[in-house]
C-alpha cells in the first residue's frame, strides 16, 4: 500500500493522543507474543487478539461519526456518507467474532485497511489534523501484523 504524507504539514501530534493510540497497540502486540510463547493456550490468546481487534475496529469506525458531526468543510453528501461509513466497520466487527480465525483474521485486516483508506478519502475533502494519517498508517499496520502473526502462531 502506498502511505502518501499528508497535503498539509503533520503539525503538533498532541502527547496523549500519542499515548493512548499506541498505547492502543499494547494489547495487540501482548496477545501476539502470548500467542508465539505460550503454544499450548495459541488459540485462546488468538481468540482473544480477534476480540481486541474487533473493538478496536468498531472504535475506528466511530471517529467517523464524530468527523461528520465536527467538520466543517464536508458537503452533505459527505456528511451523509460519514455517518453511513461510521457504522460499517462495526458490521464487519461483529460477525468475525462468530466466525473461525481462518475467516476473522483477514476480515477484520480488510476493515482496518479499508477504514485507513476511508480515512485518506476523508482528508481529501476535510481538514483533518495533519498528524491523523501518519498515526492512522502505523495504528493500522501494526494491528494488521499482529491479526496474521496470531494466525500463525495458532
Amino acid at each position: 500500500m502506498n502511505h502518501e504524507m499528508p497535503h498539509r504539514p503533520a503539525g503538533s501530534q498532541p502527547v496523549v493522543v500519542a499515548w493512548l493510540g499506541y498505547g492502543g497497540l499494547l494489547p495487540f502486540v501482548f496477545l501476539t507474543f502470548a500467542s508465539f510463547a505460550d503454544p499450548a493456550h495459541a488459540p485462546l490468546w488468538r481468540d482473544t487478539l480477534l476480540a481486541y481487534g474487533a473493538i478496536i475496529l468498531g472504535f475506528v469506525g466511530a471517529l467517523h461519526w464524530g468527523f461528520a458531526m465536527h467538520l466543517p468543510n464536508l458537503k452533505e453528501q459527505q456528511r451523509s456518507a460519514a455517518y453511513l461509513w461510521s457504522v460499517l466497520p462495526a458490521l464487519v466487527a461483529w460477525p468475525a467474532l462468530l466466525l473461525p480465525a481462518h475467516v476473522a483474521t483477514p476480515l477484520l485486516m480488510g476493515g482496518f485497511i479499508a477504514n485507513y483508506l476511508r480515512d485518506r478519502y476523508l482528508d481529501k475533502h476535510a481538514e483533518l489534523p495533519g498528524w491523523y494519517l501518519p498515526l492512522r498508517f502505523h495504528l493500522t499496520m501494526t494491528a494488521c501484523i499482529c491479526l496474521v502473526g496470531s494466525l500463525f502462531a495458532a
